[in-house]
């Protein structure tokens, strides 16, 4: 097991590393900039070091002082949790090259799927079912529109290297295809460097389905079920649950061992998720995160598994501790994410918490790194907390939400509470019968008014 671990991350997350590594006894180390200096994490790490100014870059994605921060520690191993650098292939290799463990899959993994194309060509030819799309980059509008002719309008342009929903752009007619390329490529290249573009076959009303796998290396792999992530504006999360209302047993078993099995053939280690569209009754895989995700506790919740924890020793050379037949689903659980956002207009309202109080009680689990007085920063993701709440039912689940949702209370800035109370309220949400689009209509016809 590793000596000591630097955890690469800030708030909830480093929060929750921190907390797998106290039970099994590894001290820890928090990095952290100025603008984090009074961070919960930061608190109760058994070390800290100060990496650098608020912004990320010159923090949280400077790469030489993260490694500064583990000589001066000597710490042995790395946890870089979601975001920043969790998913920078690069990073992993760096690490390797100075003699210290990267908790995650191999950097080969993560380079292979940060690359949506190369993804795509690696899930079909592990047998993974995929949009229908072209083969590679689109060099040309006629050649996007020989290909948006062949697979039928709409379609979607992606940027290769996106993310967030940045670079991503619907062209449902001919007419639109040019300006959504032209769009999709000045968007693509501002954010991640790189305008390379492919095509997708547009889903009209999808779910989007997420398969939670964990493998060890060596060629052993798990699934965890699915999480059902389609409650979303712009691309962006909002809501997830597991299991999910639209699949029974049958679909769950045969994507998830579709999924383990491809895990297996590439000896996949670690955390990481599957993602799909789900319509009419088939998948389309659309990418795979190679990391720990925000909503891994609805998982945690239905299986009574710690995904962080088997991060931790699948990366220092055990093996897993449970085959595909131990793992058992109990139950249902909803997270929400509680963001420092109107709940109307999703404006950032970054300031001072003046009181906080969390809801408690039988199944329900709030992961935040927040506390009252914390001045919530400008400069990173606006989440002040998640809120988990585990049931028997999906309708007993959904009863300890709205509780759970009228209990907490988070004063002196602005949150998307409001939202989440108005949604489970909601038949449709009620019922289960929503996708991909449902929530941005929601919020169109005004819903929040009602």
């Amino acid at each position: 097991m590793f000596d000591k671990i630097l955890i690469a991350n800030r708030g909830e997350i480093a929060l929750r590393v921190l907390r797998a590594c106290k039970e099994l006894g590894i001290p820890t180390v928090a990095v952290h900039s100025t603008a984090d200096g009074d961070a919960m994490h930061v608190r109760l790490a058994d070390e800290s070091v100060c990496i650098g100014p608020p912004p990320a870059k010159d923090s949280y994605l400077n790469i030489p002082s993260l490694l500064a921060a583990c000589e001066i520690t000597g710490a042995d191993a790395v946890h870089p949790g979601y975001g920043f650098l969790s998913e920078n292939a690069r990073f992993a290799e760096i690490l390797e090259e100075h003699g210290i463990d990267f908790i995650g899959p191999s950097p080969e993994h993560i380079r292979i799927m940060g690359d949506k194309i190369e993804a795509k060509r690696t899930a079909k030819r592990l047998g993974i079912p995929v949009v229908p799309g072209s083969e590679g980059g689109v060099s040309s509008n006629d050649e996007a529109l020989r290909i948006a002719r062949d697979i039928g309008f709409p379609v979607l342009v992606k940027a290769a290297a996106g993310g967030g929903g940045r670079g991503m752009k619907v062209a449902r007619t001919e007419a639109d295809l040019s300006s959504a390329l032209a769009t999709a490529r000045a968007e693509a290249k501002a954010a991640f460097g790189d305008d390379v573009v492919y095509l997708e076959k547009y889903l009209q009303r999808p779910r989007h389905i997420e398969i939670q796998v964990l493998g060890d290396g060596r060629g052993r792999a798990v699934h965890l079920g699915e999480r059902d992530c389609s409650l979303q504006r712009r691309h962006q999360k909002v809501w997830e649950e597991g299991p999910s209302p639209a699949l029974n047993a049958s679909a769950r078993d045969a994507i998830g061992e579709t999924v383990a099995k491809a895990m297996r053939q590439i000896k996949y280690r670690g955390a990481g998720t599957v993602e799909f569209l789900y319509e009419d009754g088939a998948f389309y895989f659309i990418e795979m995160n190679t990391r720990i995700q925000v909503e891994h506790p609805v998982t945690e919740m239905i299986t009574d598994i710690d995904l962080v924890l088997e991060q931790i020793r699948v990366a220092a050379g055990s093996d897993l501790s449970m085959e595909q037949k131990d793992i058992k689903f109990h139950g249902h659980s909803i997270e929400c994410r509680v963001n420092a956002e109107n709940p109307v207009s999703f404006r950032p309202s970054p300031g001072r918490i003046a009181h906080y109080h969390t809801p408690g009680g039988l199944g329900v689990r709030v992961d935040s790194a927040v506390y009252q007085g914390y001045l919530i920063p400008p400069y990173y993701d606006s989440l002040v907390g998640k809120l988990i709440v585990h049931g028997k039912t999906r309708t007993e689940c959904l009863m300890r939400l709205r509780r759970a949702l009228d209990e907490y209370v988070v004063d002196g800035i602005e949150t998307t509470l409001p939202l989440f109370r108005a949604l489970v309220r909601e038949p449709d949400i009620l019922d289960g019968q929503y996708h991909i689009h449902w929530l941005e209509q929601f919020l169109a016809r005004g819903g929040m008014d009602s």
